[in-house]
């Protein structure tokens, strides 16, 4: 997939409101040779997904072993909408807590409060973390009303063919 192409799926208006949701689900292959498939919170910075982990999450062996990943953000309504993107991630570690970090978790309910003694928590747990950071290499948004699943979009081209010879 061309970069103008990634662009123009991820700048329609439902994918940035799918890209403005918190999670997303990262599945990548495991050390084992099995595949994972795990929910993460993330941000989009405008080019890149960005989620944080802890430094000494499984995932990131594996994720240094094999970079692929493909994520999928999507809705719990029926008909669902999906954004899928692949990638591959680049790993960052860093000191403290991530600003994206701290701004995913940003639209979970909570009164300034709840949100200060849950910063407060963080800080005191992790010393730093580690940035997943994928830049997409393919995106598809599957909105059921204009887009569909490849298969599906497959089956009605050659039905179509089919009535018309």
């Amino acid at each position: 997939m061309q970069p103008n192409e990634i662009t123009e799926v991820l700048n329609r208006p439902l994918s940035q409101e799918m890209l403005a949701r918190d999670l997303t689900r990262l599945a990548y292959v495991a050390k084992d040779g099995t595949p994972r498939n795990v929910p993460i919170g993330f941000s989009w910075n405008g080019s890149q997904i960005v989620m944080c982990t802890a430094k000494n999450a499984p995932k990131l062996t594996s994720l240094r072993e094999n970079p692929a990943v493909a994520l999928t953000i999507d809705t719990e309504v029926h008909p669902p909408k999906i954004l899928l993107i692949r990638g591959r991630a680049e790993l960052d570690v860093v000191e403290g807590i991530p600003d994206e970090y701290l701004e995913m978790n940003g639209s979970y309910q909570m009164t300034p409060e709840q949100r200060v003694e849950w910063e407060a928590g963080v800080r005191s747990l992790y010393d730093g973390m580690v940035r997943i950071v994928v830049t997409p290499t393919w995106a598809k948004l599957i909105d059921f009303e204009t887009t569909l699943p490849s298969a599906v979009e497959e089956l009605i081209r050659q039905r179509d063919e089919r009535q018309d010879a």
